[in-house]
């Protein structure tokens, strides 16, 4: 069954872009690409709860030599983490001056517990699920919510806990924070992130 929206959001960190297909906090379907740290597309479908939390993400990234997938299923507030490998990513990181990556998965999912959303990093769509489950573009400015997440870094899928803060600004603005970063969102009036500062912007059909 088609998808009745479409977000497409073009790389400001590095030549790449985000196409996402989505029914409205039910499933969401979408690929990354970018240049670096190696050239790879990150395809990915997610879906989520009545509560608008997370209940599935599946990922596959890929690129010359190598690909992974990894799967987070939550269940009675429990993530469950499986993934796989082919190839060698790291021997592409090393060939282009990066350091080796960690493995795909999570080797202690307990560590997950408490997360309620999952994050794909690199993605503004992922930062879309929180702010519209949260209802913070109603909020009033100041209003501050602290989440624990299912960070899963791109492209090596490794799966860590994180420390993230969502807070309100008003006027349409949220502001992301994390241990030893910080950027203001905008979004539209749907809760749909439209200007990531130094990672991406939505681009909008003239059509």
């Amino acid at each position: 069954m088609p998808l009745p929206i479409a977000l497409f959001w073009e790389r400001k960190d590095v030549p790449g872009a985000e196409h996402a297909l989505l029914d409205v906090d039910r499933y969401v379907q979408g690929t990354i690409v970018a240049a670096a740290p190696v050239p790879y597309s990150c395809r990915y479908e997610v879906l989520t709860g009545p509560d608008g939390a997370t209940s599935r993400l599946d990922a596959r990234a890929e690129g010359a030599g190598w690909a992974r997938t990894v799967r987070l299923e939550l269940a009675a507030g429990r993530w469950r983490v499986t993934a796989s490998e082919q190839g060698d990513l790291d021997a592409a990181l090393v060939a282009n001056g990066h350091a080796r990556a960690g493995q795909p998965g999570c080797e202690d999912p307990d560590l997950l517990y408490g997360a309620f959303d999952a994050d794909l990093g690199g993605s503004p769509l992922f930062n879309t699920l929180p702010i519209r489950r949260l209802g913070l573009l109603r909020a009033e400015a100041g209003v501050s919510h602290r989440l624990s997440v299912a960070w899963v870094l791109v492209p090596s899928l490794e799966v860590v806990q994180a420390d993230q803060i969502y807070t309100s600004l008003g006027d349409r603005r949220i502001r992301f924070a994390s241990e030893t970063f910080s950027a203001d969102l905008t979004c539209d009036d749907d809760g749909f992130v439209e200007d990531y500062p130094g990672l991406a912007r939505r681009i909008r059909s003239a059509v």
